[in-house]
């Protein structure tokens, strides 16, 4: 007799059993947006076999790594439908942009050829075709990529200190996938194709949250230009995946990578600058981004520029501005929002601007967090002839914010880490998990945070994010990409100890195990020739802004 507990509940079973069997069998449940599982705190197939005691959390696709699991199927459903339609021809699945995946073919598609492999998609998910896992020997492994020409998967596997591959098998279909699976194409059913950028398409997958498609896509013509501007360079050098960055550091190039990337910065940044500088108009400099984006040596390093330009800044926190805390909102747990709208004073905060940018001084407050409640130190600003206010702050784009200033005198800049790096043609580097690693390698350095404190922090900013950030990115004047190709690679001796530290027994392992895996396929290299104005220096220290 087998005991499974789920949900507070134990079920005695008298036999081995899947955990779909047992979902179906024993739950009665049949729904198909319960996709995956998690036991012993790793996060499992359904197919995974119960075969002693255990505790089970079934993830549907609200879930974070359920619906990890969704889009990575209905990628592999895309990547197969492709294949079948044009066989020998090299499909990339690029990055995202908002709820959707942009990807481009060695050719340009047309309407005629998505409306083809839509056509195919919706097929092989009514044909509810089984995903299967399978493990290979590295050199089966190696050869059945080199027959197939998939030379980007082979050459990621030669860096790897294993014998074996685990891969992904569908009717006829092989691909490596970089995390768990669905356990048959019928649980992909939701998805739209369109037509996007020079010749790509972009899949449309359910949002998370509402589990609904989102046909717009938020800042997609800035992001896409963005991510555009910066997929052209990493061709140039030859680092479209992280076998080109491998090949690099391996020559021992890092250096010039390295250096590359911190001139592209460099020279953005002061394009932005003069783009300020140009409009006398533009007074107010409002920063946003997502969690660990760089936002705070941006704005130094944009400080910089717009000094070469005549122009000073005057930097206004947001932290001090809000409600006292008997005001602060409140959300569904109980627990104070300080990342909602409504607990910024924003009265106070227009009113200082407004007179600052006339020309007035005003006594700017301080908010102590102790207490709870503004107070008043003997702290003034007054805005010179050649000199402009710099707001860094998450609701920077939401024109609610500065309601009470004309938009001809804001300039907003977007800055978020657009991971253009890919793991192969088929699987990406997250935005979200480069933010992640910077994020555990700042809390442990400089805020005496574990990594599974940050983990369990991190739903919770991502929340945050797609409620108060994300939105409103369309309405940034610039957008600037903060994220390096050679950053995971430094990164990597920092955070890997990290992540190997945490224990087995914690809900935050699994995704410590997830990243741990995916450092795996990065050569490390040494920081010491990052510069120190680096936005990377911003994660691992020693930089000029924090001395």
């Amino acid at each position: 007799m087998i005991k499974v507990t789920y949900d507070g509940k134990v079920y005695k079973i008298n036999k081995k059993m899947k955990v779909i069997e047992f979902v179906r069998d024993v739950l009665k449940n049949n729904d198909k947006k319960i996709i995956a599982c998690k036991a012993f705190n790793e996060v499992k197939s359904l197919n995974y076999l119960i075969d002693r005691d255990c505790e089970i959390k079934l993830l549907d696709t609200h879930t974070s790594d359920g619906s990890k699991i969704y889009v990575r199927g209905i990628t592999f459903v895309l990547i197969k439908a492709f294949e079948e339609l044009y066989p020998g021809k090299r499909f990339y699945v690029n990055y995202a942009l908002g709820h959707a995946l942009y990807c481009e073919a060695e050719f340009k598609l047309t309407e005629k050829d998505i409306e083809a492999i839509s056509k195919r998609m919706k097929k092989i998910i009514k044909q509810d075709l089984p995903i299967e896992k399978r493990t290979l020997t590295l050199a089966e492994a190696m050869n059945m990529y080199n027959d197939a020409g998939k030379m980007d998967k082979r050459g990621l596997l030669e860096n790897r200190m294993k014998t074996h591959v685990s891969m992904y098998y569908c009717d006829g279909t092989f691909n490596y996938f970089y995390g768990v699976m669905p356990i048959s194409t019928s649980y992909t059913q939701d998805y739209e194709l369109e037509k996007y950028g020079k010749g790509g398409l972009l899949l449309h997958y359910p949002r998370r949250f509402d589990c609904k498609i989102a046909k717009k896509v938020d800042g997609s013509k800035k992001l896409y230009a963005t991510f555009e501007e910066y997929d052209k360079i990493h061709k140039v050098l030859g680092i479209e995946n992280i076998v080109g960055l491998n090949k690099y550091i391996k020559e021992g190039r890092a250096g010039e990578v390295i250096r590359i990337c911190e001139a592209l910065h460099e020279k953005k940044i002061a394009e932005i600058a003069d783009m300020i500088a140009k409009d006398k108009k533009k007074k107010l400099i409002l920063i946003a981004g997502p969690s660990s984006s760089g936002k705070t040596t941006f704005a130094q390093r944009l400080g910089v520029q717009l000094a070469v330009n005549g122009i000073k800044t005057v930097t206004l926190s947001m932290d001090n501005y809000f409600v006292d805390r008997t005001r602060t909102p409140k959300d569904e747990n109980g627990k104070y929002d300080f990342e909602c709208l409504e607990a910024v004073d924003l009265e106070l905060f227009n009113s200082q601007l407004k007179d600052l940018l006339a020309g007035k001084e005003v006594e700017l407050p301080t908010f102590d967090f102790t207490t709870g409640t503004r107070v008043y130190l003997g702290n003034k600003a007054k805005l010179g002839k050649n000199e402009v206010l710099v707001v860094e702050g998450i609701h920077g784009l939401n024109e609610t914010l500065t309601n009470k200033i004309p938009r001809e005198n804001k300039f907003k800049i977007y800055i978020s880490a657009l991971t253009t790096l890919n793991i192969d043609d088929c699987n990406r580097v997250t935005t979200s998990d480069t933010r992640l690693i910077r994020r555990l390698v700042r809390d442990s350095k400089f805020r005496a945070h574990g990594s599974e404190a940050t983990i369990r922090m991190w739903e919770s900013v991502r929340r945050g994010e797609e409620k108060y950030i994300f939105p409103y990115q369309d309405d940034a004047d610039v957008m600037f990409n903060s994220s390096t190709v050679y950053e995971i690679a430094a990164l990597k001796p920092y955070v890997e100890p990290m992540l190997a530290a945490v224990d087995y027994n914690s809900d935050e392992f699994s995704e410590a195990k997830r990243l741990y895996e995916f450092l795996s396929y990065f050569i490390p290299i040494d920081s010491k020739e990052i510069p120190i104005n680096s936005i990377i220096r911003e994660f691992i220290g020693d930089g000029c802004f924090y001395r």
